[in-house]
């Protein structure tokens, strides 16, 4: 097997001495469980909007509509056997094809969903349709809009604060995403509840990482486009013109995946949204765009990155590249997922155990959007189911969780 397509080891992850350390993968079929829903309501509603986001040709809508039946009567369908990936798909999920949505694991359900999404909209096919990123619009509309505006006119603010603080804004934005953007963490509007939602906070570890030794290369593995990408960018033109980071290695997907996730494409319109704003976004933006023409700002798109996997089965290619990292950055939820391994942990297990077999420091910045959890003790996770809040799914509570 070639290291584009590489095959799932069965296990998590493995402990610094090399144990096997597992539990069993999170499923859709559990009643009352966050997959279910994402299966039975979710997707269904997805291939509508993107049914109904751009004039699809007759074929297209038609192929639209079988993957909707497939989701609504939860029954999934392989690739079709000339798609340029079919023997990968095979490889990764040989014992779920055909079966139902809900009993294959999560990561991998989830994944070949969209994978699927796209073979309906002819992303990969000949035609006019090839190549046409199906989540466009809804990725084009977070860039637009006063708040957007608002958000950019706060890095004015930003610049003028002591080091440290500017960080933590940078750093809980960055974080936060929509909810708690660079206003918010200057006025203090959000200050005492964002920390509260913190139900892990390594930030100091992260700087830690960052301030101490000399400058190096830090990987950034990217979650949303749109709004969300924004403060991210924000983050490394900061580790960038401060010289905390000699390179900093940006990776996004491939291809559209996961309705939001950033592509290069993603990854220029949001310079070209920062370009355009007056005062700091605005120079942010021309030292980024320079950035990647001198190189210090380097776009990855490794294939590993759509594959429905955890980073425990990477390749050699992408495991040489965290390696080579003084720090790597995921952020997100479905990073999370894929760097923890997404199953069914005890929440106390210690993120350093789970991880263990990454190749260097690494550092997760997430808000809670499904069940999977690590590193957080007993008491906490009892605490907060004890409220009655589903506090696991709904993005309202966050954690920056990391190892040296």
């Amino acid at each position: 097997m070639d290291d584009r397509t590489p095959a799932p080891s069965g296990d998590a992850a493995r402990n610094r001495q090399g144990a096997a350390v597992s539990a069993p993968p999170i499923l859709g079929n559990v009643p009352g469980a966050y997959a279910l829903g994402v299966f039975r309501d979710r997707h269904p509603a997805l291939v509508r909007q993107v049914r109904d986001a751009l004039p699809y040709s007759p074929d297209r809508l038609e192929a639209l509509d079988r993957l909707l039946e497939e989701a609504i009567a939860d029954k999934m369908q392989p690739l079709d056997a000339s798609a340029h990936d079919f023997a990968a798909w095979l490889t990764w999920g040989r014992d779920y094809l055909r079966g139902r949505w809900t009993d294959a694991p999560f990561l991998w359900a989830e994944s070949f969903f969209y994978r699927r999404l796209l073979e309906a909209t002819g992303y990969f096919a000949e035609g006019p349709w090839r190549g046409v990123d199906p989540f466009e619009p809804f990725k084009q509309a977070e860039l637009t809009g006063s708040i957007v505006d608002e958000e950019l006119a706060s890095l004015d603010r930003v610049a003028a604060l002591p080091q440290r603080e500017k960080e933590t804004a940078l750093l809980l934005a960055s974080l936060w995403g929509n909810r708690a953007d660079l206003t918010f963490q200057i006025t203090g509007e959000l200050g005492e509840d964002t920390a509260a939602d913190l139900v892990v906070d390594d930030g100091e570890l992260l700087w830690s990482l960052v301030h101490d030794g000399p400058p190096g290369t830090i990987c950034v593995v990217a979650d949303n486009a749109g709004r969300e990408l924004l403060p991210d960018l924000a983050l490394i033109d900061h580790l960038l013109a401060r010289r905390l980071a000699t390179e900093v290695v940006l990776h996004v997907k491939p291809q559209p995946y996961f309705v939001s996730d950033a592509t290069p494409a993603d990854v220029l319109a949001g310079l070209r949204r920062l370009s355009g704003a007056p005062g700091e976004a605005g120079k942010a933006g021309v030292r980024l765009r320079q950035a990647l023409r001198s190189g210090r700002l380097v776009l990855r798109t490794h294939p590993f990155a759509c594959a429905p996997l955890p980073y425990s089965d990477m390749p050699d290619s992408l495991r040489d590249d965290f390696a080579a990292a003084s720090l790597t950055i995921t952020k997100g939820d479905l990073n999370y997922r894929r760097l923890v391994g997404d199953r069914m942990w005890p929440s106390d297990i210690p993120f350093a155990e789970v991880t263990a077999y990454f190749p260097g420091p690494v550092v997760a910045l997430r808000t809670l959007k499904s069940d999977v959890l690590v590193g957080v003790a007993e008491e906490v996770s009892a605490g907060l189911d004890a409220t009655g809040e589903r506090w696991r799914t709904t993005g309202t509570r966050a954690l920056i969780q990391g190892r040296a």
